[in-house]
């Protein structure tokens, strides 16, 4: 027979279980959203984990708006794919500001941003503005360039977000985990767009062994 004890520590498990998932409505009375950031080195399944939470969202029948850069063209012009060719219909947009205009604040509850290192620093007051409406602010992109540096707005992301989640490769090298997109092309640009062709996933050994 199961203790008040027992049956107390479950419902404190479920319920822990419950929250990871983050599918709870956002409180429009009392205009509690939030951000939540995915994050990692290319071919760690960021793309992969946002549509994963935004199917989840759509079948809880909340009303989303998803939007990607204008410039990602890699795998098509309007929807965010992942690596594993996994999609969903979004909105192009050329800048954060442009994301406002079609948001409605009254009804729409998720919105998603794929690739979000490529948008201007405008980005960070874009998804306040929204989490402060109260809507749930799904994000994903890379966290550190090709040379391992913080990636545009990334940082200040991670720093407003209620949930940060840390997604790994796997280094080409050696197998171990990896976190470092290393660029396999010449060019020194921050932004070059590109996939297996021009970076791999390393650990932190390969990558400061390459680049010593």
């Amino acid at each position: 027979m199961q203790t008040k004890l027992s049956i107390y520590k479950s419902h404190v498990l479920y319920l822990k279980s419950q929250k990871m998932f983050l599918e709870t409505k956002a409180n429009r009375s009392n205009k509690k959203g939030w951000i939540e950031v995915i994050c990692g080195s290319m071919f760690s399944g960021k793309t992969e984990e946002l549509i994963r939470r935004i199917r989840r969202a759509q079948f809880a029948k909340q009303k989303i708006e998803l939007f990607k850069p204008a410039i990602d063209t890699r795998y098509d012009e309007t929807e965010v794919v992942s690596h594993d060719a996994n999609a969903l219909t979004s909105t192009p947009v050329h800048n954060a500001a442009e994301i406002l205009l079609y948001v409605s604040m009254d009804t729409v509850e998720v919105v998603g941003i794929d690739e979000i290192q490529f948008f201007d620093e405008g980005i960070v007051g874009v998804c306040n503005q929204l989490a402060n409406a109260g809507i749930r602010v799904i994000v994903a992109g890379l966290d550190m360039d090709y040379l391992g540096n913080p990636f545009g707005p990334m940082p200040k992301l991670m720093a407003i977000a209620e949930y940060v989640s840390k997604t790994h490769a796997i280094c080409t090298r050696c197998g171990d985990l990896a976190h470092y997109s290393h660029r396999i092309v010449a060019g020194d640009k921050q932004v070059l767009l590109g996939e297996k062709d021009a970076y791999e996933p390393l650990c932190r050994h390969c990558f400061q062994s390459i680049n010593l």
